[in-house]
């Protein structure tokens, strides 16, 4: 996706207008008086939050042209829900719909196809989160999802699961001092915790070059299966401390490899 094309759908972004928070609050009184002038002013003061937000899909392979369509549809939409009594930022309540709106674009569009069904049970569920957030205030269980809408809880988690984007094992989700932690760090192996994988000579041979708290880390994530997160808890450090020593010994360990 050409990102740092200037001209996006006939826009020269290089130009768009940087609007004041003054000009802001001005435009959104006439926008609310039903100023159509003002409401394409906000429209065009807002185009670089989209700009901003579609940068976050820039690898899904996507025309940016069709990114920022969709995304300035979330925009508008958000312009015309926008509550100003409520004391958020426009751009705090914008992000998130311009974001859900290329998102729903993406699974409409996914090669993997999601049955309708499938996809409006999810949305279902998705509003009834938000409308249960809204009402509580703290997220709902599954469980109260599903009674909300009626039908059994795993078919609002097989709606749900459905609906999700994929992610690489190699997302990092955590920085901390320059050493990242990654999806993969989070995940837990069960199915090799019968298999024992690591089992074998050449291994437990480069297991006996490492101290005895890099053994025991090694020993917990690969042999037991237990995240970075487990692991830090058992032992009583951070998992970020956790991520460095296993990195360590498994550099120590291709050594003897």
């Amino acid at each position: 996706m050409a990102i740092n094309k200037v001209e996006i759908c006939g826009v020269n972004t290089s130009k768009l207008p940087v609007l004041s928070n003054e000009e802001k609050e001005e435009l959104f009184k006439r926008i609310l008086e039903g100023d159509q002038e003002a409401r394409e002013s906000y429209i065009k003061g807002n185009l670089r939050l989209v700009l901003s937000v579609i940068q976050r899909f820039n690898n899904r392979g996507e025309h940016v042209d069709d990114l920022f369509q969709v995304g300035c549809i979330g925009l508008i939409k958000a312009i015309d829900n926008f509550d100003v009594t409520q004391n958020v930022r426009f751009s705090t309540y914008a992000v998130p719909m311009i974001i859900g709106e290329i998102r729903r674009y993406l699974r409409d569009n996914n090669s993997i196809r999601v049955s309708r069904s499938l996809r409006d049970t999810a949305y279902k569920a998705l509003q009834v989160k938000e409308k249960l957030m809204n009402q509580n205030s703290k997220e709902p269980t599954i469980s109260e999802i599903a009674e909300e809408l009626g039908i059994p809880k795993e078919d609002v988690v097989f709606a749900l699961d459905a609906i999700q984007d994929p992610i690489s094992l190699f997302e990092p989700v955590y920085h901390d001092g320059g050493d990242a932690l990654y999806i993969m760090d989070q995940v837990s192996d069960n199915k090799n915790q019968d298999e024992m994988w690591l089992e074998n000579i050449a291994l437990n041979e480069a297991m006996k070059k490492l101290n005895e708290r890099e053994k025991h880390i090694l020993s917990l994530r690969f042999f037991e299966g237990k995240t970075q997160m487990e692991v830090a808890e058992e032992i009583g450090i951070s998992q970020a401390q956790v991520s460095r020593l296993e990195k360590t010994a498994l550099k120590h360990m291709r050594k003897y490899i």
